[in-house]
């Protein structure tokens, strides 16, 4: 199918955004061309602005443009109970349930070696740091039951196990190999609510 070069080119970008495929690209292209000019500028100026404000949080690594962020900095978190989770979108997920009231640490991915991640290129040092620095009584552990989740977990545990300090993983109302950040508030609040110690 032919479409004209900026066209084109504007679908092929579309596509880069996962789970976009070729006829999703071409009607967010389409709905973009048919935007005002001022809608678009707007579209644009978010992506940059978003793209040059936003950084990790220099204490738990959530997504912010903020440093610390808006959950660190907030003094009626709990600073006792540290939630680990794997990215920014899970904090996020927890966060529409209301019932979380600790602080969250994000490991900015999971130990995959297939894909050339192993601790070292997590933010587990840091999350050690905190655990040594900080009072920390309870590391809630909120990752995806996935291959790559699971052997996270297992290492982690294994690494937090000495510190003594009480280590859970939240209930999974879920299938296994599902996200958290598709998950309903209810059944996130529920998980949250079943951890069990690991």
């Amino acid at each position: 199918m032919y479409f004209t070069p900026p066209l084109a080119r504007l679908i092929e970008e579309f596509q880069k955004f996962p789970g976009v495929g070729p006829k999703s690209a071409q009607r967010m292209a389409f709905f973009v061309l048919g935007m005002s000019e001022d809608s678009v500028k707007g579209f644009a100026d978010a992506l940059v602005e978003a793209k040059e404000k936003v950084r990790n949080c220099s204490h738990c690594f959530h997504l912010s443009a903020e440093d610390p962020c808006e959950i660190c900095s907030n003094i009626r978190r709990d600073t006792h109970v540290i939630c680990v989770v794997a990215e920014s979108k899970d904090v996020i997920a927890l966060e529409r349930g209301r019932e979380y009231k600790g602080v969250y640490h994000v490991l900015t991915g999971l130990i995959s070696p297939l894909d050339g991640k192993g601790p070292d290129q997590l933010s587990i040092k840091e999350l050690v740091h905190r655990l040594h620095e900080e009072n920390v009584k309870e590391v809630i552990l909120a990752i995806n039951p996935t291959i790559e989740g699971d052997a996270t977990v297992l290492y982690l545990n294994q690494l937090f196990k000495p510190l003594g300090i009480m280590v859970t993983r939240i209930a999974f109302g879920l299938p296994v190999g599902s996200d958290l950040e598709y998950a309903d508030d209810s059944t996130l609040a529920k998980a949250m609510e079943g951890r069990r110690e690991i």
